[in-house]
């Protein structure tokens, strides 16, 4: 008999929300920045990872990481991270998903390696602490992915062990430790494939007006 899962953790940026990668060209294409200078100077340069992990720890505000990012692209500083995830909108399959979920009776909780709050909140009028059974914000706790404590907050606030939940991220990378800790990982490429691996794993039908759990 197939056991189903009782809760879902979902990433935020590139999960809820519209693909990060097509956000990030369109600023390049506005700001008249070569294509893939984003990638080049804040994703493979040593600097940049490092600004980026410590802005997610929350020891970066994201004043300081426009001003430290723009220094390295050679761009104004001003909302940096507003500006180049401006184009960011709401995913709304998966967010129906996650609340037909909830309505059916299954957990759901966000873990996000946040971006800072201000000037720009990544997570404004999305209702996340209405909507979601558990939020963890990787800069309010200083431990981000792929690190296992952050893992470990969400299930505990979801009150679930690893075993009982499904763990759906963009980022590839971040799948195995979760896996290693007992999660179900679903790797999110494209929504309605991510919509359709979760209702087989929740036995749950996720699309309709009624979701109801089917078989345990």
């Amino acid at each position: 008999m197939t056991q189903h899962r009782k809760g879902i953790v979902l990433d935020f940026g590139g999960v809820l929300t519209t693909p990060l990668l097509p956000a990030a060209l369109a600023f390049e294409r506005r700001a008249g920045l070569a294509e893939g200078t984003l990638l080049t100077g804040l994703y493979l340069n040593p600097e940049g990872i490092r600004l980026t992990e410590e802005l997610e720890r929350g020891t970066l505000t994201q004043t300081q990481w426009n001003e430290a990012a723009g220094r390295l692209l050679g761009i104004a500083p001003d909302n940096l991270m507003g500006r180049i995830f401006a184009d960011l909108r709401p995913e709304t399959s998966v967010i129906a998903a996650a609340a037909a979920a909830r309505r059916a009776g299954v957990k759901v909780g966000i873990l996000s390696n946040s971006v800072g709050l201000t000037p720009w909140n990544l997570y404004d009028g999305y209702e996340v602490d209405e909507l979601y059974d558990a939020v963890v914000l990787s800069e309010l706790h200083g431990t981000r992915k792929p690190e296992r404590e952050i893992f470990r907050l969400v299930l505990e606030r979801l009150d679930l062990p690893a075993e009982e939940c499904v763990f759906v991220d963009d980022t590839e990378q971040y799948l195995p430790p979760a896996a290693e800790l007992g999660f179900t990982t679903v790797h999110a490429v494209e929504p309605a494939r991510t919509v359709a691996t979760l209702e087989d794993l929740l036995g749950v039908a996720l699309t309709g007006a009624r979701p109801e759990r089917t078989t345990p």
